[in-house]
């Protein structure tokens, strides 16, 4: 069965749409990090940023190299840096209050 884009769309958002989500993707923007790095310059524990790393590589946002006994989690550029120019630009022309829109 085929799902319609509102579906898709729904799922793509609600991946994003997680505070620990945005902040590992954040990280990951400025180079490749094991958990440890990830949960130290994000002030979570471990199984957390595991957790939400979960669904950003099944969802494939990120990718996992493993090396030795350690895993390096990478985003996927060609995916989310387009993605992450469109909201910027949205919020640079569109967001009178620069993303501080109300809720």
């Amino acid at each position: 069965m085929k799902r319609n884009l509102s579906e898709h769309c729904h799922l793509f958002f609600l991946t994003l749409s997680n505070p620990t989500r945005l902040g590992i993707l954040e990280q990951l923007r400025k180079g490749p990090k094991n958990v440890t790095q990830l949960s130290q310059t994000l002030d979570q524990n471990q199984s957390m940023i595991s957790h939400n790393l979960k669904s950003l590589v099944r969802c494939r946002f990120v990718s996992i190299e493993k090396r030795w006994k350690e895993r390096i989690y990478s985003l996927n550029r060609e995916t989310m840096e387009p993605l992450f120019k469109i909201i910027d630009d949205h919020v640079e022309n569109y967001c009178p209050q620069r993303g501080r829109c109300p809720r």
